[in-house]
């Protein structure tokens, strides 16, 4: 008999969740280790959730697709064969329902949590604390019609704004260099999602119907030369000063392109400077615009990497071509 500690029923059909217009988000919980899933349950209840059921990994191993809840946070701090497939069901599963995933787990086991779930757009932390499963939930619950929730706090939404917006203006401006200069795009295509009739890797044809030539990718020894520098700061001055670990991101995977090299999600990681946390959410956001590609490893499930998309290459080569007609080594 599985060992739940809360179950509350719910409607299931066809292994699909229906859920009852205007009810609280439901909320499901697997953890092996009972302080964790105490505290997650507390937090959910206080933040007016229902909890569908909450338990031992054991019980979501055992039976990965039964009906599950709105959204299922998942504690899993070491993995091995068994975790690593019940993890994939689970995220085919939530994918096909709708269901948020929460999957916190450590460092050593990012590159395989990582890798298994591909499909369902969850929310992965790593080695967090209280505090960040808290805001977790809370960007996952940002989602829901405000109905079914309470709201969130205003140091929420203002975190949530300020990671979108973010985002948003580095598509902008590596778009505009991607068009190569003046050229702007329509104005009625979010710069969020680099729409345009511009196919990814091409600059637009000028008046004469001819297309600028494309820079190459700048000397990746540059790229790693400005790396390091970058990283000298910290030595002397406090690193949160110069925190940016999307520019660190680009220019790790831009010296990786020309390298050909491939960088798994736990190295990009470690190269944007921020915790790993951090890192994994803006890594998410920057696959969803387009900015990022995820590549997984067809010959080893457990693997996956991230790349520069094409049109953010042809962007990033045309950053380098105009500093170097400045600067010597742009910092």
């Amino acid at each position: 008999m599985p060992a739940v500690d809360v179950f509350e029923g719910d409607f299931s059909y066809d292994n699909r969740r229906v859920s009852v217009a205007g009810a609280p988000v439901s909320l499901t919980i697997f953890a092996n280790r009972m302080h964790v899933r105490a505290s997650l349950r507390d937090d959910a209840m206080a933040a007016g959730l229902r909890v569908h059921a909450s338990g031992p990994l054991e019980d979501l191993l055992e039976a990965p697709s039964r009906a599950l809840g709105d959204v299922v946070l998942v504690d899993c701090p070491q993995v091995d064969a068994r975790t690593i497939a019940g993890l994939s069901e689970l995220d085919l599963h939530a994918a096909s329902a709708g269901t948020r995933l929460i999957v916190s787990t450590t460092i050593d086991a990012l590159d395989p949590v990582f890798a298994c779930l591909d499909q369902s757009a969850p929310t992965l932390l790593v080695d967090p604390d209280r505090a960040d499963r808290v805001l977790a939930l809370g960007r996952v619950l940002a989602e829901f019609p405000a109905s079914r929730l309470r709201e969130l706090s205003d140091d929420d939404r203002l975190m949530l704004l300020r990671l979108t917006e973010q985002v948003g203006q580095i598509a902008g401006r590596l778009e505009g260099l991607a068009l190569d200069g003046g050229a702007r795009c329509d104005e009625s295509v979010s710069a969020f999602s680099f729409g345009s009739s511009v196919q990814p890797g091409h600059a637009p044809e000028d008046r004469h119907g001819k297309r600028p030539a494309r820079p190459p990718l700048p000397d990746p020894r540059l790229v790693r030369a400005i790396i390091r520098q970058r990283q000298l700061r910290a030595r002397f001055l406090d690193g949160d000063l110069f925190s940016d670990p999307a520019w660190e991101m680009l220019l790790d995977l831009t010296a990786a392109r020309v390298e050909r090299k491939r960088v798994s999600v736990t190295s990009l990681c470690i190269a944007s400077g921020a915790p790993p946390t951090t890192a994994l959410r803006w890594i998410g956001q920057m696959v969803e615009t387009g900015l990022f590609v995820r590549v997984c490893d067809d010959s080893d499930r457990r693997r996956a990497f991230i790349e520069l998309n094409d049109q953010t290459a042809e962007a990033m080569a045309r950053y380098f071509q105009e500093v170097s007609l400045t600067a010597p080594v742009p910092v």
